[in-house]
């Protein structure tokens, strides 16, 4: 007897799709909405999982933008940790919806942070938005001021240029001033600044605020960028450190990534000039048994990371793009095997010493 689920490719079914592959990447996970070249110009942001995407890209040859680009008298191997090489500007990690929002308001003039120069343990100054693109921090307020500066410069100029904006979404909760209404990557405390609960606030982002905040996004990036343009969304695979909420670590984590997933459906489904790439499905699924996960069962592996990649080239049909420049190679080497640079695991510090029940 026919039912709407007769005739449907193996791909509709848990068994055909997921149990009976259990031994291959999933290179079919994925329809492409449009096509890409070689010669598309791609800005990457977001969450630390984003660093990987971004790595790889440059490593197979993409047209990956980077209007940051470190000092010549900086080495190489130091490169990531000064924040250069990551993204295509030095944005340090965005991990939530709201901060990549306040960022371009920023650029445009339309918002202003009024609370965003730190100090840290060792007395130098750091940029509260970045924390962690500076590790030896600044020496005067002023210097802080002046880099921010620049750094607006050279984000303008990124989302003046970009055919793909690759924005990987990391975290709901984040830690708001609330003079302003501007996030921060790490609570006040962690790397730098002093909390106060007078002057900041926990935030836990709902699905509709963050619609709100993406459709704003949108409307700002026209307003840079007035050609034609892609979204692709991603959602990191890599559970939250700690939580602020009153719920278990897990709870929270799966709370989280449920609204962020649902969330860029929300947004795919909906916008022809949006997509979404299931990384986070490629890592998490059953099928894959935490192979993709570290020791730690947070930290993605090398080989979580080329599944992830070899879907998305297999998707974009990509495979062959494989042009790369010098600087691009000698980073890539170095850095292949490197950790991504992330604040929120900088809360593992805080966490109790002993074990408990």
């Amino acid at each position: 007897m026919s039912n709407p689920y007769s005739d449907l490719p193996a791909s509709n079914y848990w068994k055909t799709g997921v149990y009976d592959r259990k031994d291959i990447v999933h290179l079919d996970i994925h329809t492409r909405k449009w096509e890409l070249s070689k010669d598309t110009s791609i800005v990457t942001a977001g969450s630390c999982f984003a660093q990987h995407i971004g790595r790889r890209l440059r490593n197979s040859g993409f047209n990956l933008l980077d209007k940051e680009p470190p000092p010549p008298q900086l080495p190489v191997n130091l490169q990531p940790s000064y924040g250069y090489g990551l993204y295509s500007a030095r944005f340090g990690n965005i991990y939530t919806i709201r901060q990549l929002l306040r960022l371009l308001q920023e650029c445009l003039g339309v918002a202003t942070p009024s609370d965003y120069i730190w100090v840290d343990s060792s007395g130098l100054y750091r940029d509260a938005l970045r924390p962690n693109i500076e590790p030896n921090g600044y020496f005067s307020a002023d210097q802080v001021v002046q880099a921010r500066a620049y750094h607006l410069q050279r984000v303008r100029a990124a989302f003046q240029e970009f055919d793909l904006f690759i924005f990987t979404l990391g975290l709901t909760e984040t830690w708001e001033c609330k003079a302003d209404g501007f996030v921060y990557p790490t609570a006040p405390g962690v790397v730098c600044g002093r909390f106060n609960g007078m002057r900041y606030s926990f935030l836990n982002l709902s699905f509709m605020e963050m619609l709100s905040d993406f459709n704003e996004i949108k409307r700002l990036l026209h307003l840079l960028n007035p050609k034609p343009f892609k979204i692709l969304l991603t959602v990191s695979p890599v559970p939250l450190t700690a939580t602020a909420t009153e719920k278990h670590v897990l709870v929270a984590t799966i709370a989280s990534k449920s609204t962020l997933r649902a969330l860029t459906n929300e947004l795919a489904d909906n916008n022809q000039d949006v997509d979404y790439f299931p990384s986070y499905e490629i890592i998490t699924n059953p099928w894959a048994k935490s192979r993709y996960y570290a020791d730690n069962l947070r930290s993605v592996t090398e080989e979580g990371v080329e599944a992830v990649m070899t879907a998305f080239e297999h998707s974009f049909s990509l495979q062959g793009c494989q042009q790369q420049v010098v600087r691009d190679i000698a980073w890539t080497k170095t850095n292949k095997a490197a950790d991504p640079v992330c604040e929120d695991v900088l809360l593992s510090a805080f966490s109790p010493k002993q074990d408990a029940i």
